[in-house]
């Protein structure tokens, strides 16, 4: 899984195994962490029924805190590593989760650190006690998905397979607040605002982002990105054998000033990238798609609005966008300043292309089979069996009356004397 994201000036990815963070203010070395020379899981005991972990180390998720000082990542080896990279890069510890993890999000006091996996739990990791087992926070009955905490630490949200979101305090999981009920498909990503806690962006397999006033659980607004991607397609004369799939959310961010939102999106095996704009403070404005030379893998907004972009490219595997009165324009070579060099150059020597830019949300679509028509076609088909067979049993009777009627009468008996 390729990710991106700041941990304060800091740029951060993940490519396959290795987590890479280049510095973009000064020219530091890069850190690099590769999971597949991390430390092992400790044998189990004899007594332990626990079966022996196996993956292969690819990092499956990347959260930052909100002071930029602490970052954590859980890999396919259900490793969870948090680090520090102030003053400089190091690691904290090194814990073991239960499940394979799904997303991941620190809360605001940067005290504690939430893990969703692909068996609907949340488990809480102290970041203060680092060495700390986890404990079991609240579930759901279906994969979860996305999982972020209120700007004031009071609401734990998170998103299933099965199309919910739920609002749960954070102290007591147990006591739901509301419900975000709209969407169709599942819901892959959940963002809040910055400048607005009392907002949440939340994006879906079916298509659509949506705008919540999340402790209500009332929907502001709903943009549908179907028509936009499938317009887009034509343009291009792609011709794709899944026509009718929805386009799904992969990832929602918004600009430190909350005026613009960055919104990836997946149909087939093609990404696209859409942003909305700010529409004076009651919401935010149709979405216009970003057209990029390569797929994008993800995307992130720094402290001064410009927008990185994680490209499926060997020869520029970042590129930045910045917003201009005639829209957003692409920062190459010189014009995108030493920041750009500086990304670049200690990315390459740690970048290949992504593998062939598989879907990775294909087995969360929902299949419906309809078995109601094969068996009102079944049944059918037994009626006018039926029907033919009465039909040829009519016509035989009716062929026998036929020859009775023909036939000459039959000569009376003659009487006894």
């Amino acid at each position: 899984m390729r990710t991106l994201g700041f941990c304060g000036d800091w740029l951060v990815t993940s490519c396959g195994t290795k987590l890479v963070a280049v510095h973009t203010k000064e020219d530091r070395e890069a850190f690099v962490f590769d999971c597949s020379l991390a430390e092992k899981k400790p044998k189990q005991t004899k007594g332990d029924d626990t079966s022996e972990e196996t993956g292969n180390d690819e990092v499956l998720a990347v959260a930052t805190s909100a002071s930029g000082k602490l970052l954590a990542l859980t890999d396919d080896t259900k490793r969870l590593v948090l680090f520090g990279c102030e003053p400089s890069w190091r690691c904290i510890s090194t814990r073991w989760v239960v499940r394979r993890c799904t997303a991941l999000t620190f809360s605001r006091a940067e005290d504690e650190l939430l893990l969703a996996d692909k068996s609907g739990d949340v488990y809480s990791f102290s970041v203060v006690e680092a060495q700390r087992d986890g404990e079991l926070k609240l579930g759901h009955l279906s994969m979860l998905l996305a999982v972020v905490i209120s700007p004031d630490d009071r609401f734990i949200i998170t998103a299933d397979r099965d199309e919910k979101i739920r609002v749960s305090h954070r102290r007591s999981p147990y006591n739901i607040q509301a419900f975000c009920l709209g969407h169709r498909q599942f819901v892959s990503a959940l963002h809040i605002p910055a400048g607005r806690p009392d907002w949440l962006l939340s994006g879906s397999g079916d298509g659509t982002v949506k705008l919540w006033e999340f402790e209500s659980g009332r929907q502001l607004q709903s943009w549908e990105l179907q028509q936009d991607v499938s317009a887009a397609e034509q343009n291009q004369n792609q011709v794709h054998p899944a026509a009718d799939q929805d386009a799904a959310v992969c990832s929602v961010t918004s600009s430190p000033d909350a005026h613009h939102v960055a919104i990836l999106c997946e149909r087939d095996s093609s990404r696209h990238l859409f942003c909305l704009d700010s529409d004076g403070g009651t919401g935010f404005g149709p979405p216009h798609m970003l057209s990029l030379a390569c797929s994008p893998l993800d995307v992130s907004f720094d402290q001064e609005g410009r927008l990185w972009v994680l490209m499926d490219s060997c020869e520029d595997p970042v590129q930045v966008l910045c917003c201009s009165q005639s829209g957003w324009q692409s920062l190459r070579g010189g014009s995108g300043g030493p920041e750009l060099c500086r990304v670049m150059g200690g990315l390459k020597p740690h970048w290949s292309r992504s593998e062939a830019s598989t879907r990775s949300f294909q087995h969360l679509f929902k299949v419906s089979y309809d078995n109601v028509t094969s068996y009102l076609q079944k049944k059918q088909q037994r009626l006018e069996e039926q029907l033919k067979r009465r039909a040829a049993q009519e016509e035989k009777s009716n062929k026998k009356s036929r020859g009775e009627e023909s036939s000459p009468e039959n000569p009376e008996e003659p009487e006894n004397i």
